[in-house]
């Protein structure tokens, strides 16, 4: 365990959760692939997966009602900071324990498999507690707020021998899966050039406000900035969406939409880490995020490519080029999505849409496979209960390295607009010292993991 604690604090930690009753016994038992229960979970209908969720509303409340859904799970706790949000859960289902503070809920309960859907900045700590602590993890996107934590969350999930699935859901989808096979089919030929672009915008160019606002009654202000700086309650400027526009909370628009939009493109091209990456959108202030995003990667060369690829990402008012666009036939919509341009034609890949092969006269004779329904959070269950990670789209092995690249944007555009050489295998960012720092982070003084 020591060495464990001083790779982590390598890695930009200052404290772990290794010290609880079910850490010992996780650390104790590695040889084990599961906790005693799944062993006989998938064989007796009386016996179930004992779940629990941190994060109640919005997300949240979704995954909620995806997880509990299963035949082999009972949900037995949940935590929120906001005690409204626990009131209607138990409202619901009376036979569920909700606590306020996450801490205190992963200590108290004997819990197999958890959900976190909170903001950005607490799920690495919360998914490293709960891995240190012997449970499986579904978490949602992006993994992690810093590529630091990416690569703890990482060796903890080795370590502790247990399942993690980003909650990337579009991963399983009959799209981003139909996308794979079409990039993968070579129908577009060798891809040239990827251009990937989000219609929304998570910036704000304004400084942080001299202000402090009450803190509402049930809510725990000082839970919800966890780990995060200390900051004066602002009404709606944090909690319970605006988060997304901060450093330090959230990770932009480019955090918030990367996982699921790259998600087609990087599985189907067989991509590796980018050998660079610059931005030439204005560099953010120290408090939020930007708006407009433009990042540019150069990834190293795959077998469905032609050659070493550059791959745009573009969001809010800034959009693919029209001379890519101009092919797209009016009518179709593609707000969100990946433009793929191969030397044989295009492919629009519109997320939450079926994908389009340009010209579309060409393609008209080309039908779809048939593929079989996925749950995305039905297979994170089924593959805890089986032991196949194998059957994830999104596991630790996959989602680790993908917001992990999608992160290294966010750096660049925090230097834009140099190019930053990006070492993979060392974590390093070898050609800017001052860009390494943002790699880990160091978690507050004043809020201790440990305490529950």
């Amino acid at each position: 365990m020591r060495l464990f604690e001083e790779k982590m604090k390598k890695l930009g930690f200052q404290q772990t959760q290794m010290k609880t009753r079910r850490g010992f016994m996780a650390a104790a038992s590695l040889t084990a692939p599961f906790i005693s229960r799944l062993c006989w979970a998938s064989g007796s209908p009386m016996q179930k997966l004992q779940y629990a969720a941190i994060g109640i509303g919005g997300r949240g409340g979704a995954d909620i009602n995806s997880m509990s859904r299963h035949s082999k799970v009972q949900m037995i706790a949940a935590a929120d900071v906001d005690s409204s949000e626990c009131r209607k859960l138990v409202a619901k289902d009376t036979g569920v324990k909700t606590f306020s503070d996450w801490r205190k809920m992963l200590q108290a309960m004997d819990i197999d498999i958890v959900s976190v859907s909170t903001p950005d900045h607490m799920h690495g700590i919360m998914a490293l507690s709960a891995m240190n602590m012997g449970m499986h993890v579904y978490v949602q996107k992006p993994l992690a707020q810093t590529i630091g934590e990416c690569r703890a969350m990482q060796e903890s999930a080795k370590r502790n021998n247990v399942i993690i699935q980003m909650g990337t859901q579009g991963a399983s989808s009959f799209n981003d899966r139909m996308a794979v096979e079409l990039v993968q089919g070579q129908f577009i030929g060798k891809v040239t050039e990827a251009w990937v672009f989000c219609g929304k915008s998570w910036g704000d160019s304004k400084t942080l406000p001299d202000l402090q606002d009450q803190v509402p009654e049930g809510l725990d202000w000082e839970g919800w900035l966890g780990v995060g700086e200390k900051r004066p309650y602002i009404k709606k400027y944090y909690h319970p969406k605006n988060w997304r526009r901060r450093q330090g909370f959230g990770t932009g628009t480019l955090g918030d939409m990367g996982c699921h939009i790259f998600n087609a493109m990087y599985r189907g091209l067989a991509l590796t880490a980018p050998k660079r990456v610059r931005s030439s959108t204005p560099v953010p202030n120290q408090y939020n995020w930007t708006g407009n995003e433009r990042v540019e990667y150069d990834f190293p060369a795959s077998k469905y490519t032609d050659g070493a690829l550059k791959v745009f990402w573009v969001s809010g008012k800034q959009r693919p080029p029209k001379e890519l666009t101009r092919h797209i036939p009016e009518g179709i919509k593609y707000r969100f999505g990946c433009l793929l341009k191969g030397d044989k034609g295009l492919l629009l890949l519109r997320h939450g849409s079926s994908p389009v092969l340009l010209p579309a006269k060409k393609f008209a004779s080309v039908r779809p496979k048939k593929l079989e329904p996925i749950g995305h959070h039905d297979a994170f269950i089924n593959a805890v209960l089986d032991g196949k990670r194998e059957q994830l789209l999104s596991p630790i092995d996959y989602a680790a390295p993908m917001t992990e690249f999608i992160l290294l944007g966010n750096i660049a555009m925090q230097h834009s607009p140099n190019w930053l050489e990006w070492d993979a295998k060392q974590a390093l960012i070898t050609n800017h010292t001052d860009a390494n720092r943002n790699i880990h982070r160091t978690y507050r003084t004043g809020w201790d993991i440990m305490k529950g």
